[in-house]
């Protein structure tokens, strides 16, 4: 009797007559951030997601913070992704999207850029979980609605130029050493060089050079 039971410990070892493979060990890179108005979330972020990561029989390889508005530049994020470059860690989990990204348009472009690398990235609260299929298929509609955010913001761009144009603005760079042009040609006519009255003027040498080619001096 002892002998089968062990016959069948190691049968059980075996998937179609091949032996189990350990499931692999995966190393998460957590992201938490905060407006700084809103700190007191922080704790709750990191608390979830190392929970998370428990569940799910994670290693925490890296864990990063961020207190900044949605406009500056985030340098922890950028520390997490530099990680995921290098390989040393196997999945990005946040807490929530808007946590991660600053646009629709960001988001795909960091998701891209993940999936490029190997590297899978999970949304505790979405529950969105881009190593799975459904996850990848998620991320198919994340495109749909970049493109169409890109779409609204040049409608956007070209309805706000034409209500420039009609109400007279000028648009472009403003023609700075145009307005110039007559102490130019005075200050050329009275000896100076082309370099020194661009430095006296601040303005561009080039711009100096074309407005004395553009009529006689």
């Amino acid at each position: 009797m002892p002998r089968k039971r062990a016959s069948q410990k190691a049968k059980s070892d075996n998937v179609f007559g091949q032996a189990r493979r350990p499931a692999k060990m995966f190393r998460a890179g957590l992201y938490a951030r905060v407006s700084t108005n809103d700190q007191q979330t922080l704790a709750m972020q990191n608390r979830a997601m190392r929970e998370y990561a428990a569940r799910r029989g994670w290693t925490i390889a890296l864990q990063v913070r961020e207190v900044n508005s949605g406009a500056v530049k985030r340098v922890a994020r950028e520390k997490l992704l530099e990680a995921a470059r290098r390989r040393d860690i196997d999945l990005v989990l946040v807490w929530r999207l808007d946590r991660w990204g600053r646009s629709v348009t960001d988001l795909l472009a960091t998701l891209q850029e993940l999936e490029h690398l190997g590297v899978g990235f999970v949304s505790l609260t979405e529950a969105l979980d881009l190593t799975t299929p459904a996850g990848r298929a998620m991320a198919g509609l994340l495109a749909i609605f970049a493109e169409f955010e890109r779409e609204v913001l040049r409608e956007r761009t070209r309805a706000g130029l034409a209500h420039a144009r009609e109400n007279g603005k000028r648009l472009g760079r403003p023609a700075t050493a145009a307005l110039h042009s007559a102490e130019i040609r005075r200050l050329f006519r009275a000896g100076l060089s082309k370099s020194e009255i661009a430095r006296r003027l601040q303005v561009g040498r080039t711009s100096v050079r074309r407005i004395l080619r553009s009529k006689r001096v």
